[in-house]
């Protein structure tokens, strides 16, 4: 499915990667991709221009392939039976929920593959299935659309939230919104609606309101979120007692009990990191909050758990370094955030790739 160019740097001499790519192929097939689409869509309808193709185009655009839409339609990369002008009218009518199935049917089909290569690494926890939640405004757009024309500064085309499974090392889920300005928070129902049993979410300060958190609970699941000062309810019990230090801190832990708008109480552990070097905003000390029970996770495994959150940030920036997720010129929502999928799909089939080389050569080869 994705452009046989993109691969060519995996595939030179390497038979894993050239099994890997075979089985990727076949995973993220037209058919499969079609099947989605009238899965899915809820207004659009095909004719002559499939969903496979439009995905398969796009991606040859974001893995860089060819340098823009307009581009990689005059030069014929991917055989299209509509005119640029359809093609693009296509483009950006995609619903939110087709792109979002996208990715989530990518890592739904290739987790298998990792898993069955061993290519998936250490787990934050054992007994539970981390899961990193970042979010991303998508970049501010030329002006090239009618709409746009009268505007003089850039405005953002969308806003996702990333779910990110760091032992498979895919991108999982993804909640996307057409309001580039919304805030991260107003999109956690969406999130907390995925919540399974046993999950252990872990997230930024940004994420920490109280009824994300009642949320996650509720649904059985845990989480290492890291404490907003203002957007909590909540009182601390008890005293606070020192634990065993950390590589980057000495480390405490209290009880806290928060409290939601109908009067339910939530009984958690903070756990306070006093940093040996501040953190790049100047912060002395974090606050750690954590249902996760003390006999699966002490204070300072909680305090490795979130200093590991950077796994998500490394996996964004070496997508936005290597795949052209964010095309400048797609300024209505629904096709920067349909483009934007599709480079997510394309970092889990090139990490899929690279789980493979991980389970043949070791962690050392697939970074490289």
């Amino acid at each position: 499915m994705i452009h046989s160019e993109v691969f060519e740097r995996f595939t030179q001499g390497d038979t894993i990667s050239v099994m890997a790519q075979a089985v990727m192929e076949n995973a993220l097939s037209p058919r499969i991709l079609d099947q989605l689409f009238e899965d899915v869509a809820e207004r659009q309808y095909t004719r002559e221009l499939l969903f496979s193709s439009i995905v398969e185009l796009m991606s040859v655009v974001v893995c860089g392939v060819r340098p823009s839409i307009n581009a990689a339609y005059a030069k014929n990369a991917v055989r299209i039976n509509a005119s640029l002008t359809a093609l693009y009218r296509k483009i950006e009518r995609i619903e939110p929920a087709i792109a979002a199935a996208l990715v989530q049917t990518s890592a739904e089909r290739l987790a298998p593959v990792v898993k069955a290569m061993g290519g998936g690494l250490t787990p934050f926890l054992a007994g539970y299935r981390a899961k990193i939640l970042d979010g991303n405004h998508l970049a501010k757009t030329e002006h090239r659309i009618k709409e746009l024309r009268t505007i003089l500064a850039g405005v953002l085309p969308g806003h996702a939230l990333v779910v990110f499974d760091p032992k498979l090392a895919l991108v999982v889920d993804v909640v996307l919104c057409e309001d580039g300005h919304a805030q991260k928070r107003s999109l956690l129902d969406q999130v907390v609606e995925t919540v399974a049993a046993r999950d252990l979410w872990i997230a930024d300060r940004n994420f920490c309101t109280t009824d994300f958190l009642f949320g996650i609970a509720r649904r059985d699941g845990c989480f290492v979120i890291r404490q907003h000062s203002s957007t909590l309810y909540c009182t601390l019990e008890g005293e606070r007692e020192a634990r065993e230090p950390t590589a980057t801190g000495a480390v405490f832990e209290q009880a806290l009990r928060a409290t939601n708008s109908v009067g339910q109480e939530l009984l958690m552990r903070r756990v306070t990191v006093v940093l040996d070097q501040p953190t790049r905003d100047g912060d002395d000390e974090i606050h750690l909050l954590t249902n996760l029970p003390a006999e699966a996770a002490d204070a300072r495994k909680v305090a490795e758990i979130y200093r590991r959150r950077w796994t998500i940030e490394t996996a964004l920036q070496e997508m936005e370094k290597t795949l052209k997720g964010e095309i400048k010129e797609l300024g209505y929502p629904r096709a920067a955030l349909f483009s934007f999928c599709v480079a997510l799909l394309s970092y889990n089939v090139m990490n899929t790739v690279k789980s493979a080389l991980r389970a043949a050569h070791g962690e050392e080869e697939a970074a490289g």
